[in-house]
């Protein structure tokens, strides 16, 4: 990196963390324009309860919407937005094979652990947008949905270029290559028919338990302060973050935060294609986990 860049010109983390600010006031932006609602959803919604800001070691952040508000988001949204400034990555699209959508800031650099496979695939900073589907009524049918979202999850990281040093992870990439990806997207979303449960089994949390939400959870969204703003979170938040992290509120200790970073390499002045020679042998320590 040194041998790049002169002292300063890469994004601190407070400077990483207002270039997403600047994402999700766009974001909302639009949202309001269409009238499609949202609300934060984990690390971002748990920075608003905790700390009323971002958690302050993160360096990302998520929104969640229904499945059928998510959709019509991805369709709506390009006669809104700002393009000059910001490009709407979407889901499956050319030059993204990943199972959700994010809201790119253009000229700038945001390289991740990981090794793209495609170089044409947008870099910038970005937020990421996830959907939320109907879950069957059944356990045995919810089991099943989140066995087929591992299918479309090991898909996407294999394809988008996924770096781990799991050889089981290895292994469950490789072997899902062959499988086509429609059929367990189709079970994924789940029945037409809304359930008592929703599941957001393609973002938030690896676990079945704290993936799967009472739909009343997201009824009657409130207002919370996050960043000196005001933004949806779901009504029952509480109930929400429970499920995700059990207890919290709990401050993790310092040796389990650095983890969480996804970001290897923020530049806010210079366009990701700058980067290309130092991305592709870029290497890492510690490959990106969830932790909170």
């Amino acid at each position: 990196m040194e041998t790049l860049h002169q002292e300063g010109e890469l994004a601190t983390l407070q400077e990483h963390q207002q270039a997403l600010l600047c994402l999700l006031r766009e974001f909302d932006r639009v949202c309001k324009a269409l009238d499609i609602p949202y609300f934060l959803f984990a690390g971002t919604l748990l920075g608003a309860v905790r700390h009323e800001d971002f958690i302050p070691w993160d360096d990302d952040l998520d929104v969640i919407m229904r499945r059928e508000d998510y959709a019509r988001f991805l369709r709506e949204a390009p006669k809104v937005l700002d393009a000059e400034r910001f490009f709407l990555q979407k889901e499956f699209s050319e030059h993204f094979p990943m199972f959700f959508s994010k809201l790119r800031l253009n000229g700038t650099t945001c390289l991740e652990k990981y090794h793209p496979k495609d170089p044409q695939m947008h870099q910038g900073v970005y937020m990421d947008i996830f959907p939320c589907d109907n879950a069957y009524g059944n356990g045995l049918g919810r089991q099943l949905q989140f066995l087929c979202s591992k299918v479309v999850i090991a898909k996407g990281l294999d394809a988008e270029g996924y770096d781990t040093d799991s050889k089981l992870k290895k292994a469950v990439m490789r072997a899902c290559r062959i499988l086509p990806g429609k059929p367990f997207r189709r079970i994924v979303r789940g029945p037409k028919t809304p359930k008592k449960q929703v599941h957001c089994f393609l973002g938030a949390a690896s676990s079945y338990r704290r993936s799967i939400f009472s739909r009343n959870f997201f009824e009657k969204p409130v207002e919370l302060s996050f960043a000196n703003g005001q933004y949806p979170v779901p009504g029952q938040y509480e109930a929400v973050l429970s499920t995700l992290y059990g207890d919290y509120m709990v401050i993790p200790p310092k040796e389990e935060r650095k983890c969480k970073e996804h970001a290897l390499l923020v530049d806010l002045t210079r366009n990701y294609p700058h980067y290309s020679a130092y991305r592709d042998g870029m290497r890492f320590d510690m490959t990106t986990k969830s932790i909170r």
